[in-house]
């Protein structure tokens, strides 16, 4: 069971990791630091939005941008944050694995 647990604490971690790696390409791109009509660039681009969208559209289906700022990804930050803790502290207890 802690394998299973440690599993998906990892693949949050992940999934974190692509969002702040979206985040900082956007940033890039939306300052011209970096070109999407580089080849490397649009793919890499391409795939952290194939991996973020899913997660980010039912969010903003419900809280849409304030002030032209997409607060998705900050929500998704909160919700990961709450399941690694819950997974860390409360559910090794509830499973009776806590010792």
């Amino acid at each position: 069971m802690y394998a299973l647990l440690a599993t998906l604490s990892m693949v949050l971690q992940l999934v974190w990791l692509v969002f702040i790696i979206m985040i900082i390409m956007s940033w890039l791109i939306g300052f011209n630091i970096i070109n999407t009509r580089n080849a490397f660039v649009s793919g890499l681009w391409r795939i952290v939005n194939q991996i973020t969208d899913p997660i980010l559209r039912p969010i903003r289906r419900v809280v849409p941008p304030v002030g032209g700022l997409d607060l998705s990804p900050i929500i998704v930050f909160i919700i990961i944050f709450f399941l690694q803790s819950f997974i860390s502290r409360d559910l090794p207890q509830w499973l009776g694995l806590a010792g």
